[in-house]
């Protein structure tokens, strides 16, 4: 869990790493395109199964370790190989899957002014969570901290290039949805 002491406000990203995260490597994962500049951030939201919550099988999912016996909704979803860079959980802890300079597999079909492809020029964070369910006081604290980490690291993400699934992918996702507190966002982003 990321921690609320102000060490984390000086450089906590090491190697692509966010040094306040528990690490969990992802297989599904790959290089960028040569000479990809990072620029932007994508918010996502997952829950496994749908709608609960801390039951450990989002890090199992990314894992390529998910047990389709174990709910029926696995079974549709056993085969898929995705990840993100970082999870966060309701309680504000942090895992990292994939680190930032690598190419996660998050968004799919994807454009960002007209620009395909966004796994290749993102960094993608899943909050544990539905569209529909409000996100809890740490996800936001954690969120916000984080993200002021990877704007430091890598400049060419401007607050402007924070956007959700949908927005990259309006005809096949709704998350973080309408839940997800953009104002509160962007107010914890800038120190409120």
């Amino acid at each position: 869990m990321i921690s609320n002491d102000s060490s984390l406000e000086c450089s906590s990203i090491q190697n692509g790493y966010l040094t306040a995260a528990t690490q969990c490597p992802s297989p599904n994962a790959n290089q960028r395109p040569a000479g990809q500049s990072i620029s932007l951030l994508v918010i996502h939201n997952i829950s496994l199964p749908p709608g609960k919550f801390g039951t450990g099988c989002v890090q199992s999912f990314f894992s390529n370790q998910l047990d389709p016996a174990q709910d029926p909704y696995f079974q549709t979803i056993a085969e898929l190989k995705v990840s993100a860079h970082l999870f966060i959980e309701r309680d504000g802890a942090i895992t990292q899957f994939v680190p930032f300079d690598a190419r996660a597999w998050h968004a799919g079909v994807s454009a960002f002014h007209g620009v395909e492809n966004c796994n290749d020029y993102s960094i993608g964070i899943e909050l544990e969570g539905c569209d529909n369910i409000a996100y809890t006081d740490a996800q936001y604290e954690a969120l916000a901290k984080a993200a002021r980490e990877i704007l430091a690291a890598y400049p060419d993400i401007t607050q402007e290039r924070i956007v959700g699934h949908s927005d990259i992918a309006p005809e096949r996702k709704t998350d973080p949805g309408e839940a997800f507190d953009w104002a509160r966002f962007r107010a914890d982003l800038k120190g409120r």
